[in-house]
């Protein structure tokens, strides 16, 4: 009677014992197109990407909450989220007003204001000068070696690894000649070892370290103006019924025999002027704006 207790009373300790979470997995995403903030967006691979705008503070601070592709949300931690690039990606973010530069892991969907290039988390912003729910004129670069290694090292629901079967290799006879008469011959060159190679092939697969570390550079400011963009078209005749909308202008773009056009508004005195200039825009129905820097 008493061990059937003592085996009660453990059971139950046991059962009332926090167990701990299981750890996320973080998985490499592209996603659907999707609506956030009166703004429609089309998620897509960019290892190339390089965008001038404004930097926003993340304001969601509760530790714990998961990203699009299935990590940790950590404000401190150097993280962002952008509306487009493939998760996880790293990037690299440069506050043109100050000059710092800071890499940071792209792993969420954001930032919910239309007219933000990406959402920093408060630990990233506070590295780079921005002070919490202030906003800053940024470039962003995604760094394509790394964000390269997420892809192919990360699971992914959208790509399935695809098993190849190795082709069989055929033996191959070698026959050693003689010298051609008044020729030398060269010495045999040395064979590289295969386990010399492979920690060579593991190194350039390897995935960037995460948390990525807390390393600040910093170079000139650069500040720019701010525009409005409203759309591009081949056509000018289309280019230019979408500028009477809005009351903007046309500027042709791209070299060669096809050019295109641009609608634009600005440059706008600050920030609180760009941003209603986005507003009036959203509210002629046009969903495709985008503030810019340059």
């Amino acid at each position: 009677m008493r061990r059937r207790a003592a085996l009660g009373a453990g059971l139950l300790l046991a059962a009332c014992t926090p167990q701990p979470a299981p750890r996320p997995e973080a998985r490499y995403v592209i996603g659907e197109p999707y609506s956030l903030g009166g703004v429609w967006s089309y998620p897509k691979e960019e290892f190339g990407r390089s965008e001038t705008g404004l930097a926003a503070v993340l304001p969601d601070r509760r530790l714990g909450r998961r990203t699009a592709n299935g990590e940790i949300v950590d404000p401190r931690r150097l993280i962002g989220a952008h509306r487009t690039l493939q998760l996880p990606a790293i990037v690299a973010v440069t506050n043109l007003e100050n000059g710092r530069m800071l890499r940071l892991r792209v792993n969420d969907r954001g930032p919910e204001q239309a007219g933000r290039v990406i959402g920093l988390s408060a630990r990233a912003a506070e590295l780079l000068g921005i002070p919490p729910g202030g906003t800053a004129q940024v470039l962003l670069r995604v760094e394509d070696a790394p964000s390269r290694a997420l892809a192919r090292g990360l699971p992914s629901r959208e790509r399935p690894a695809v098993e190849v079967a190795a082709a069989p290799r055929a033996e191959v006879a070698a026959e050693s000649l003689a010298p051609l008469p008044g020729s030398r011959q060269a010495a045999p060159g040395r064979a590289v070892p295969r386990d010399a190679v492979a920690p060579l092939a593991e190194a350039a697969a390897a995935l960037p370290p995460d948390p990525l570390p807390e390393a600040v550079g910093l170079g000139a400011p650069r500040p720019g103006r701010l525009l409005v963009e409203a759309g591009t078209f081949f056509r000018r005749d289309l280019a230019q019924r979408q500028a009477a909308r809005i009351g903007g202008r046309v500027e042709a773009f791209g070299a060669g025999g096809q050019p295109q056009y641009r609608v634009r508004l600005g440059p706008f005195a600050d920030v609180a002027a760009a941003d209603r200039a986005v507003a009036a825009v959203l509210a002629a129905g046009l969903p495709e704006v985008k503030l810019l820097v340059e």
